[in-house]
């Protein structure tokens, strides 16, 4: 009698303790992950929740504060998303000041910057906002830079044509960029940094290098956009096949840099940005440069910064718009922040929040991200912020905290674009080569990727500062997962890259997939 129920008896343990196993295996494999002797100094942290019930499936050091890197940006969009909304559009107006006779203004005309982040710079013809894989802004120090396809002056061509049509053909007076929308101050993390409300092609010059077609032969260097508001002084060779790829872009006389180095023959070529330390001027610049593209006769120079008062900004109402260029809605922006984390845009957020708000600092607008996150339920007494963008010192967050904000923006209407602006695993954005292409988890989970590091000067290496992944994910078994893993303070080898733990975190994530529930 008891062979008989043997089997049944069997079936209940396995039905009781299955769960409890399979949950153990799991736990097993990642600590396998985590105790490699690469992070004996190294500092982990990750917790992974089921998204509807929110009942734990790992954690570990779920509480501890890490450098989050540019999973910073998870909050500082979120907070844009809320209090902005996905469908909010930037508005950037051109005024006169002065009489318009026969076709001559008699003034001056003044550019108001509304804090778009790339003024038409990366819109497509059904107004959407591209991006690359390895954004431009990164390219001075990721060799893989690219450029989209779209013309990154289309804003300002537009206005200027819109003066245009508005029968102004000539101006005698000044050409004016008002700027004052909120403080200036300065971003954390790599390329451009200066926070302004104007910005124009991420306020850089892309620097392109195309090899000669012979070993010896001079390189063709080109600026995009071109401008006479900065000079370049390029002298590049062509080196043999094979050599490695050395260029130099350093700040010359005001206005002016220079370009030195090689390119190998037959290489693709190679782009690198020169940021720009005076956006209004160059903004100023190149709208000049468009108006007089477009038919006006513009007697100011681009050469010289006017010194002229701008109106009191309650004033405007009383001089008449010439022209508007409106961007596409802020989810586009969004998008391109969080695929290929964008230190600048993520950066600008929370000013652009403190302006929604009236204020104007930096330090304002923090404080009201501070206040949405905790009306989301975000305990933001246990996390610090100092910027929008990951790489401040005061950049600290929890496992536990990261995971709260993602599950509070389920319930929220921005989530969709939230969640569809996040890299999708082995597919595109930051985590398009985080896993192998046939890797079974490829496209099963979307999240911010974080990478901050320091140069070890002493020892001719890369302290990997953070490497950080928080996202959602859906297991082989159909469940959904919410997590956040953090890896703190890796010495790198001489050489190494961060690459090398972000397909470790890749593959993490192959294991929530593979042994998940």
């Amino acid at each position: 009698m008891s062979r008989h129920r043997c089997p049944l008896l069997a079936l209940a343990v396995l039905l009781v303790l299955g769960p409890f196993l399979h949950a153990e295996e799991l736990a097993e494999k990642l600590r396998a992950v985590l105790d490699r002797p690469a992070y004996k100094q190294a500092h982990w942290g990750m917790l992974v929740v089921e998204s509807e019930t929110g009942k734990i499936v790992y954690e570990h050091n779920a509480d501890r504060l890490f450098a989050p890197a540019s999973t910073t940006k998870l909050y500082s969009c979120a907070t844009a998303l809320g209090v902005l909304g996905p469908d909010y559009r930037f508005e950037t107006p051109v005024y006169r000041r002065g009489t318009v006779e026969k076709g001559i203004l008699k003034g001056d005309l003044i550019l108001v910057a509304s804090g778009d982040l790339t003024m038409g710079g990366r819109t497509d013809r059904n107004g959407k906002l591209l991006f690359k894989n390895n954004d431009h802004t990164y390219a001075s120090w990721a060799g893989k830079a690219e450029l989209t396809p779209t013309d990154p002056l289309a804003g300002l061509k537009s206005l200027a044509r819109q003066v245009r049509a508005a029968g102004i053909e000539e101006i005698t007076g000044e050409i004016l960029v008002d700027d004052r929308l909120f403080a200036r101050a300065r971003g954390s993390g790599s390329g451009p940094d200066l926070l302004t409300p104007i910005i124009i092609n991420d306020n850089v010059i892309d620097v392109i290098v195309t090899p000669g077609e012979k070993v010896g032969a001079p390189a063709r260097v080109q600026m995009r956009p071109e401008t006479s508001f900065l000079k370049m002084d390029a002298k590049v060779t062509t080196v043999d096949k094979g050599e490695a790829v050395a260029l130099e872009i350093l700040p010359a006389d005001p206005g002016a840099f220079t370009v030195r180095g090689r390119i190998p023959l037959e290489s693709g070529p190679r782009i690198n940005i020169f940021p720009i330390d005076d956006p209004a001027g160059f903004a100023r610049a190149l709208f000049l440069e468009a108006l007089r593209g477009a038919g006006v006769n513009v007697k100011a120079s681009p050469l010289r910064t006017p010194h002229l008062s701008l109106p009191e900004r309650s004033a405007y109402a009383q001089l008449a718009k010439v022209a508007v260029f409106t961007s596409p809605p802020l989810s586009e922006a969004i998008k391109v922040t969080l695929k290929v984390s964008h230190n600048l845009y993520a950066s600008t957020l929370p000013l652009l929040v403190a302006a929604h708000h009236g204020k104007r600092t930096l330090a304002e607008g923090l404080k009201l991200q501070g206040k949405h996150l905790k009306e989301l339920g975000v305990p933001v007494e246990t996390i610090s912020f100092g910027g929008g963008a990951g790489g401040a010192n005061a950049d600290m967050i929890t496992p536990r905290a990261t995971v709260q904000l993602l599950r509070a923006m389920t319930k929220r209407p921005e989530y969709s674009v939230y969640k569809e602006s996040l890299p999708i695993l082995g597919e595109d954005g930051t985590l398009a080569e985080a896993v192998a292409k046939d890797s079974p988890a490829r496209g099963k989970a979307s999240a911010k990727t974080g990478t901050l590091g320091w140069l070890d000067q002493m020892n001719g290496r890369l302290l990997l500062r953070s490497k950080a992944l928080a996202g959602v994910m859906t297991t082989a078994k159909g469940k959904s997962l919410t997590f956040a893993i953090f890896l703190n303070d890796v010495p790198l080898p001489p050489k190494g890259l961060a690459a090398r733990e972000g397909k470790t975190l890749g593959h993490l994530c192959e294991l929530l997939y593979q042994h998940g529930p």
